[in-house]
């Protein structure tokens, strides 16, 4: 990561020309903005002239699709491939629990034209790939990337390198979070900055937790979403000083926040062209390491299961690999309970619990969908455990599979 402390005092020119004029109703609607000296008419007549473009309409995406709309911005587009699940609602404020079951794109749509009648909003039900997304990134000003897995930040990230078009960045995590604009042509003399000067490649696969796995507040999600719809807005008219080659770090456990410039990587290769298929979205940092781990399906294993205390012989032993917030939600029992970041510790003591649990029965270790269970299968595979396997799928596979009465997350 190519980060310092401090940062250049820059401002940029507006990024969008203004409509003509702004119609009685609106005068009225934005009334707190036209005082603004910062903003004022021609800032908000930029507004009504802008075309924005937001990935995903989840714990990010909520807020910064109410306030864009609410700030009067005359397009914005709307990807989203995902439905609204009642796990989603403590964060994902624009949608309500009539709207479980319905693509987040509809619903979001649907929640902007009783906010904002006069936005129009393009939903795009549909997954960003390396085929699609420069052809629906045509005709914006800016993106805001509010996605939650990595595969499509450096997707979108590469895409708006090509066009040269704005990126406003966004992640959380638990209680932390990082934000940033980047741009691969801005005007001079600011220094283009990508997310790959930042963090040149993506991590492997299952090495950072989802949201999903590791939780996320709420409220978070209200903070950084307000934050990158507001530099959505100075971007547009040209108000103050973007985060443009700078990051802002903040913990809202802790109340601490820090920004630090991002400079470019000079001996970063440019991004000039996406990957030839849609499956390969991210040029993901592959983790072969965990290729030949041994997997049992959640139909197999419940099969051995039941034969097992048909027949008397050694029933599988499951041991959970999450955390103890996953846990709490939902669990396949009976069950051994040993956090991944624990496991090589464990694995050490043959006496342990793990050792115990291999003396009872071979091991099938399960987490939320295959991944971390399959790096703790190698760590135990590597520390002498003779017969140890993943459940694929995790536990989502078996309650889709075998049990649909426990709770999903």
């Amino acid at each position: 990561m190519s980060a310092v402390g401090g940062s250049a005092d820059r401002t940029l020119p507006p990024l969008v020309d203004p409509v003509s004029d702004l119609s009685r109703e609106e005068r009225e609607r934005y009334s707190r903005h036209l005082l603004l000296g910062a903003i004022g008419d021609v800032g908000q007549r930029r507004l009504r002239a802008a075309s924005v473009f937001v990935v995903g309409a989840g714990g990010l995406g909520a807020p910064v699709l109410m306030y864009l709309a609410a700030a009067g911005v005359g397009r914005i587009t709307v990807v989203d491939d995902d439905e609204v699940d009642l796990g989603n609602l403590h964060r994902q404020v624009i949608h309500s629990v009539g709207a479980v079951g319905r693509p987040k794109v509809d619903s979001a749509r649907d929640r902007l034209a009783e906010l904002a009648p006069g936005v129009r909003v393009d939903a795009l039900h549909t997954r960003l790939d390396a085929l699609n997304i420069s052809a629906l990134l045509e005709g914006h000003h800016l993106v805001i990337d509010g996605s939650d897995n990595f595969a499509t930040r450096y997707l979108v990230s590469d895409a708006c390198e090509i066009a040269g078009i704005p990126l406003i960045w966004g992640t959380i995590d638990r209680f932390r979070a990082q934000l940033a604009v980047f741009w691969s042509r801005p005007p001079e003399p600011a220094d283009p900055v990508t997310l790959r000067d930042l963090y040149p490649s993506p991590p492997p696969p299952g090495s950072v937790p989802s949201c999903a796995e590791a939780g996320v507040v709420g409220a978070l999600c209200g903070t950084v979403g307000s934050m990158m719809a507001m530099e959505a807005v100075k971007l547009v008219t040209g108000a103050g000083r973007p985060l443009l080659g700078r990051l802002v770090l903040m913990d809202l456990l802790d109340s601490t926040h820090r920004t630090v410039t991002i400079r470019p990587d000079p001996s970063r290769d440019p991004v000039t062209q996406l990957p030839d298929g849609a499956d390969d979205v991210s040029c993901e940092v592959p983790a072969p390491e965990i290729a030949s781990v041994p997997t049992v399906t959640a139909v197999e294993l419940a099969q051995e299961l039941a034969e097992a205390g048909h027949s008397g012989a050694l029933a599988p032993v499951l041991v959970d690999v999450r955390g103890a917030g996953e846990r709490s939600i939902a669990r396949i029992d009976p069950s051994v309970w040993v956090p991944l970041d624990s496991i090589a510790e464990v694995a050490a003591d043959p006496t342990g619990v793990l050792g115990r649990a291999a003396a009872r029965g071979p091991l099938v270790l399960y987490c939320k969908s295959g991944v971390r269970s399959a790096r703790a299968a190698t760590t135990l595979s590597g520390a002498g455990f003779d017969w140890v396997r993943s459940l694929a799928g995790g536990i989502e596979a078996w309650t889709r599979d075998v049990d649909p009465s426990l709770p999903g997350y």
